[in-house]
């Protein structure tokens, strides 16, 4: 028997002796018995149907934050009932002063900071997923994904639920239908799930309420869940739900010269999605061309002295579903490298303690990131690919979970298999094992590292030719006329109390990794990080928390050369007008570039530079209208582009005023310089403004604009001769119309305007009318 077997024994062994078959959820926390009611109600806000009066009744009765489960300072009364296909809630919260609640009409999954109630539900009681919902005082609607595995929250996913909303003279109340369609459950066994009724009651401190106590010296929160039991005789229907989709635009583009012309393309985009339940935990999702139009601006970034490749989210309902069954603590699948599918299909289920899940599609395009440990782009082969990736998860209990993970990216001369194992354990309240083992293969094809070729990148004075092609990084990471094959491991151990913390994790990637259906950026390194800190929870004063913090980390190549060495030290404070203030110090050695970049050698190759740096965040809610916040940076960085120590100080505001309930301003600011020995080498400002406009609850009308103005000194640019100015501005305006997530309409318009030193005049160089029409059909 070999280590790695042993040990996973020992594991198995461990854990059962603890009891790890155990439900997660606890009925002594909180426990709740929901009954099964027959007849339908209208989800109007009003509490006036019968059923309400046979529902069970609770109340949010503790504060968990920032007071440390003690009494709530306002009453909220909940009832619950289920029927066949949905669950019922009706939320009533008592206010004071009722002119004091922050509510604002505004998009889904953007009311953070105004009164919310809503439900947290662990369907499988086993606390690795929980859903959220959560409603505004308008009825406006948050839902996300809570992932105890990896530690992450995202609002991506977005389901079709029912809600209202009523003001009254003693606070708000809000009726809520969540269609069992929309959960994944075990119909098999008797319903006991995980529970958390939560209301937020934002005045001068952010006050989160719940049905139960949460010990701040327990790290796992879904584990600290409640139980709702009851419900009965749970059905989806058919659970079938086809959308149809289209989009038309008209698109004129035309290059940045004097006197050309516009060049005119229409468009018509259909796409199909089609999701199937086949049962509560098994569901069969498809795409025929699925949509992936922009139809509101991205939000600005600031692109300048950045060696490696910018992280995009994505954005397509069906990459979305279930997309956290998928999910290591590795970014091993990043859906927005399968770029223009014509189809694509996934099925994902749970049955008891495992966890399956499969993704399979073509693409029109190959794009995928090549990595490095100085630099990353991303890079294309123009040729259609296929697409697959599964996953297979053990969960022994809540305390142990194993997994593993394939990925395969393949096209007719080109192929990236990758393959991962992984396990997280728990033995106690306050611990966490993680460990990480990943393989890859790569094919690259004949001569495509000569497509990635660019002079720009060599030093002068230095013989950089391969194959008569300027050489970088990313030429060097993909010649290979053969297979190439690498590793990549992690190891990480996490303690946390209620005051205490601490990390220690080690990552090392080989030099011919890749995660070509992946985000990762980095490869040939490995890093040691260790770190923690302590966390006060003063009373009775002007501080809600108070944390001191700080991490060391250093980095080699494969061969042992050192990349960087960090250290960093964070002083934190929550406080009152619902502030959060950081500020902290940085000191770093690393290395800048190649300087010869036809040798991936870091010793005798780069400069080693000694950056110290300081920074300082804050942000604030003064007012139920006004949200402010600032980030400043100033300190040594490293100029990329010409190999130096610099001076960076960078400035970030952002303001997001609610004008009204329905109007909302936001703007933000970027201005950052560069300074250099010989004078300022670099200004940038990057300004976004939105002003938007919510008629109602599903309607509403937007204005924005992204401008970036850069200013360079080319005198001192060793290596190139850049652009002495640039400007760049996108300007959109949008009416949008959503019913839910996917049954949408939307009518714009949107332009691109930009500048240099040739035409000094900011000039349209794009313009697009759009509409995009959807309806989900739900069978």
């Amino acid at each position: 028997m070999n280590k790695a077997t042993l040990f996973a024994r020992t594991l198995i062994l461990f854990a059962s002796c603890h009891s790890l078959l155990a439900n997660a959820g606890q009925e002594n926390q909180f426990n709740i018995e929901i009954p099964t009611l027959s007849g339908s109600i209208t989800v109007d806000g009003h509490f006036d149907e019968p059923q309400w009066e046979n529902a069970a009744t609770t109340e949010i009765t503790i504060e968990t934050s920032p007071g440390e489960n003690i009494t709530a300072p306002v009453t909220t009364e909940v009832k619950l009932y289920s029927t066949d296909t949905s669950l019922f809630l009706a939320f009533t919260a008592y206010d004071p002063t009722p002119s004091q609640i922050r509510a604002n009409l505004s998009d889904r999954d953007s009311v953070w900071g105004d009164d919310l109630v809503g439900i947290k539900l662990d369907t499988f009681n086993d606390a690795r997923l929980a859903y959220q919902f959560f409603v505004n005082a308008y009825g406006v609607q948050m839902d996300s994904i809570e992932n105890e595995l990896t530690g992450s929250e995202s609002d991506a996913w977005d389901g079709i639920w029912y809600t209202a909303a009523q003001r009254t003279e003693t606070g708000y109340q809000v009726e809520i239908e969540l269609p069992y369609r929309v959960l994944n459950f075990d119909n098999s066994t008797e319903q006991k799930w995980g529970v958390e009724l939560v209301r937020f009651y934002p005045r001068n401190e952010q006050h989160r309420l719940s049905s139960h106590q949460i010990d701040r010296n327990n790290s796992c929160q879904l584990c600290q869940f409640g139980v709702m039991s009851g419900m009965s005789s749970l059905e989806q229907g058919n659970d079938l739900q086809i959308t149809p989709s289209v989009v038309f635009n008209r698109n004129s583009q035309r290059p940045l010269e004097l006197n050309s012309d516009w060049e005119s393309e229409n468009n018509v985009e259909p796409s199909l999605d089609i999701r199937w339940g086949i049962t509560p935990s098994t569901l069969l999702s498809a795409t025929i061309n699925p949509d992936f139009s922009q139809v509101e601006a991205d939000a600005g970034q600031l692109d300048i002295n950045n060696t490696f490749a910018l992280f995009y989210p994505e954005k397509r309902a069906f990459f979305l579903d279930n997309k956290d069954y998928f999910d290591t603590q590795l970014n091993l699948l990043h859906t927005r490298n399968i770029v223009s599918p014509d189809y694509g299909i996934k099925l994902t289920s749970k049955v008891g303690d495992h966890t399956f899940a499969t993704l399979a599609t073509n693409d029109t395009h190959t794009n995928f990131l090549v990595p490095g440990n100085l630099s990353s782009d991303i890079a294309s082969i123009d040729e259609k690919s296929q697409n697959f990736a599964g996953r297979y998860r053990y969960d022994i209990g809540k305390e142990l979970s194993m997994g593993a993970l394939v990925t395969a990216k393949t096209s007719d001369d080109y192929h990236n298999y990758v393959t991962s194992v992984d396990v997280k354990y728990q033995p106690t309240e306050q611990d966490t094992f993680i460990g990480q083992y990943v393989v890859s293969d790569t094919q690259y094809p004949l001569g495509f590292s000569q497509t990635l070729c660019s002079n720009d990148d060599c030093l002068p004075d230095i013989n950089c030719d391969l194959n008569d092609c300027g050489v970088n990084e990313r030429v060097l990471r993909t010649n290979s006329t053969d297979a190439i094959r690498g590793n990549m491991y992690l190891a990480k151990y996490e303690h946390e109390t209620r005051n205490w913390d601490a990390i220690a994790q080690y990552q090392s990637v080989g030099e011919d990794f890749r995660a070509d259906l992946g985000f990762i950026e980095k490869v040939d390194f490995s890093k040691f990080v260790a770190g923690g800190g302590y966390t006060w929870y003063p009373e009775n004063s002007g501080f809600s928390k108070i944390r001191l913090s700080g991490d060391w980390d250093i980095s080699h190549n494969q061969a042992g050369e050192k990349l960087e060495q960090e250290a960093e030290a964070k002083l934190a404070f929550d406080g009152l007008l619902q502030s959060y203030t950081a500020f902290g110090v940085v000191n770093r050695q690393r290395v800048g570039r190649r300087h010869d970049s036809a040798s991936l050698a870091i010793e005798n190759n780069t400069q080693m530079f000694d950056e110290t740096m300081g920074w300082f965040y804050a942000n604030m809610k003064p007012t139920r209208t006004l949200f402010v916040e600032l980030d400043v940076n100033y300190g040594d960085s490293i100029d990329f582009a010409n190999d130096q120590l610099g001076t960076k100080f960078l400035l970030n505001p952002g303001v997001r005023w609610n004008v009204t309930d329905s109007v909302k301003l936001n703007v933000s600011h970027v201005y950052r310089t560069m300074d250099v020995d010989d004078g300022r080498l670099f200004t940038a400002n990057l300004s976004d403004v939105r002003l938007s406009w919510y008629i109602d609850i599903h309607n509403f009308i937007r204005v924005s604009s992204v401008y970036t103005h850069i200013e360079r000194d080319p005198s001192l640019y060793q290596y190139g001769s850049p652009n002495k100015e640039q400007q760049n501005l996108g300007n959109e305006i949008l009416y949008g119309y959503k019913l839910n997530p996917q049954s949408v309409f939307y009518l714009g318009y949107s332009d691109g305007l930009k500048s240099n030193d040739s035409i000094d005049s900011l000039m349209k160089t794009e313009e697009t009318y759009f509409m995009k029409m959807s309806y989900a059909w739900i069978l």
